[in-house]
């Protein structure tokens, strides 16, 4: 089961979040996303475990327990959509005027 974990602090690592989850049972893998760019923790991560029932135990345990300062958030992680999606703003740069049409004075 692949377990989602938010709120961490920056200096949770890999190998600190394995730790942890590992009191409830055995850890596949730990890992905390990082920005590309800046090389920071995005202050979240995911945790997959091979039994589902250590699983639910480390959700009941864990959700909202303090790690390196900060008060984690611990559930089941959602599949991505289907085919990449990715969340829209809506904040798009249409070509050109905006209304109106054409302006010129014969």
């Amino acid at each position: 089961m692949n377990l989602y974990v938010g709120n961490l602090s920056f200096k949770t690592t890999d190998e600190s979040l394995k730790e942890l989850f590992q009191a409830h049972g055995q850890v596949e893998s730990a890992r905390v996303v990082m920005d590309r760019d800046s090389g920071r923790s995005k202050g979240f991560g995911f945790v997959e475990m091979s039994n589902t029932a250590e699983a639910t135990a480390a959700i009941n345990a864990l959700n909202g327990t303090d790690l390196d300062g900060r008060s984690i958030n611990v559930n089941e992680a959602r599949p991505k959509p289907e085919g990449g999606e990715r969340r829209s703003g809506g904040g798009g740069f249409g070509g050109g005027r905006s209304g109106g049409g054409d302006r010129r004075s014969y």
